[in-house]
């Protein structure tokens, strides 16, 4: 089994790979697949490996999945929270229906997550040098997973974007999100470790 810091060198290897052999088709979206007990130490990893990133030429800006998550469910409006809240106060054991009306947010095509990084997105994609550390995907449990975003952004990644993934790599393309979701093979990106 390889370890964190062999698989974040490898990565390291094929962002460069992609920056300088470039093809037509190909969307520089990165994932570092890591065992869902490795979150702590992953996160611990973020600031050396930003660093480590800037002193080989890249402007590095990091996006984390649980502040914008948190951004968007504090900032719905009042009459929406009010009714979340007496949902709860009525049903206060009913996850599902809680779970589904925090996703349905999150979802939103014009102001949900997806909005969030395509505007990040956007706003990188003029500089040559620009790499988007994607962090904190656990927080997108239970509500959705990252694969879905990804493939509604496909044709919009102009940067290098590394997608930090708690789960399990069960084959070239196919991912299990936090080791226990089923495996998903809509990923049009490159993996490593796991």
């Amino acid at each position: 089994m390889s370890s964190l810091k062999q698989d974040f060198d490898e990565l390291v290897t094929r962002i460069k790979q992609g920056r300088e052999f470039q093809h037509a088709s190909f969307e520089p979206i990165y994932y570092l697949v890591f065992s869902p007990n490795q979150i702590i130490e992953v996160k611990k990893q973020v600031k050396p490996w930003s660093q480590m990133l800037k002193k080989q030429g890249w402007n590095v800006h990091t996006f984390s999945i649980a502040e914008h998550i948190n951004a968007l469910l504090e900032n719905v409006p009042k009459f929406r929270r009010n009714i979340w809240l007496k949902q709860d106060a009525a049903a206060p054991l009913d996850w599902t229906k809680t779970n589904n009306s925090l996703a349905n947010t999150l979802s939103d095509n014009e102001k949900g997550l997806q909005a969030v990084i395509e505007n990040k997105l956007l706003e990188l994609s003029s500089d040559d040098k620009a790499l988007l550390l994607v962090t904190d995907l656990e927080a997108l449990h239970p509500y959705m997973r990252i694969g879905s975003i990804e493939s509604q952004l496909q044709g919009k990644f102009d940067v290098p974007t590394v997608f930090l993934y708690p789960g399990v790599r069960t084959g070239q393309t196919r991912l299990k999100f936090l080791g226990f979701y089923p495996e998903d093979g809509n990923y049009r990106s490159m993996h490593v470790g796991g």
